[in-house]
């Protein structure tokens, strides 16, 4: 035994599964891990939402993962099961720090063993014929004109909205026409090369924090909803221009490495699930090659 203590061998205490509930490991990360993230404030809000759940109010001791099993169900009716795999990533993760850091003997992560009973459907939504031209016409009467240079940012580049609007003077080099993102969504920063379009699609006067926009990443989101409902399109989210752009890369003759100098994409598995070639321009390349 005294062996096994020295070299930390000893069985823990599980004791201590009795008195913590799953309340407290949520509430714990939210405070220590959740606002080192960049989508801290987003990640704290869905947490605070699981919190409302019954599910929380189970002591670890029994928690298992048909609880949790349970709980999905009840999530799958008010959500899409892609949203739903998202918001449990964090607390798959706390299951992990708790082990790992903060010396809870858990044996298990109930969320790795959780299955999905609908398939995790792709989004392939990219713009229908005429769909560009009632979005710019409906961006143009708004009151400020920058929302739509972000748009035609976004269809040139295939940025994400958060990217966008963190943009700032000092990361753009106009003489090599060359954007720097230096914080991105996978933590590696990339150089992207400008089109003509996105060139024309930049401001001619700086914010005043530096930025290229004034508008934040939810003030585009909010701006998008707007413009959308105004022009009469319906399941068409901002995210989707990225989606756009990308599959345009590709139609205009662009290999893999090159659109993932664009795109910042590590992974050409996933590059592709970006990239929906439109049936009009496959049908052209086919008739050039007959």
């Amino acid at each position: 035994m005294e062996i096994q203590a020295d070299r930390s061998e000893l069985p823990a205490d599980g004791s201590v599964l009795k008195t913590v509930k799953l309340a407290d490991l949520i509430t714990r990360y939210r405070k220590e891990m959740t606002p080192k993230k960049r989508g801290g404030k987003i990640e704290d809000a869905v947490l605070a939402r699981m919190l409302l759940d019954p599910i929380c109010k189970l002591p670890l001791s029994v928690l298992r993962p048909a609880d949790f099993a349970r709980y999905r169900d009840r999530r799958l009716a008010c959500v899409a099961p892609t949203t739903l795999k998202r918001q449990l990533n964090p607390v798959q993760h706390m299951f992990e720090i708790a082990k790992r850091d903060w010396a809870i003997p858990i044996k298990e992560n109930p969320i790795k063993a959780l299955r999905f009973s609908a398939k995790l459907r792709m989004r392939t939504r990219r713009l229908n014929p005429g769909e560009l031209n009632k979005i710019m016409k409906a961006a143009r009467s708004c009151r400020r004109s920058e929302i739509v240079q972000i748009i035609q940012l976004a269809l040139a580049t295939g940025m994400r909205r958060g990217e966008i609007a963190r943009m700032q003077w000092k990361d753009l080099d106009t003489k090599r026409r060359l954007l720097t993102i230096p914080v991105t969504k996978n933590g590696h920063a990339r150089t992207i090369p400008l089109s003509n379009d996105a060139i024309k699609a930049l401001p001619k006067r700086c914010s005043i924090d530096g930025r290229v926009f004034s508008k934040t990443g939810n003030a585009i989101h909010l701006a998008w909803d707007r413009i959308t409902e105004r022009a009469g399109i319906s399941d068409l989210r901002f995210h989707d221009l990225r989606h756009e752009a990308i599959s345009r890369f590709f139609e205009l003759g662009l290999t893999i490495p090159e659109v993932a100098t664009i795109s910042g994409h590590r992974d050409a598995t996933m590059l592709l699930r970006y990239a929906h070639a439109s049936s009009k321009a496959v049908f052209k390349k086919l008739n050039q090659a007959a």
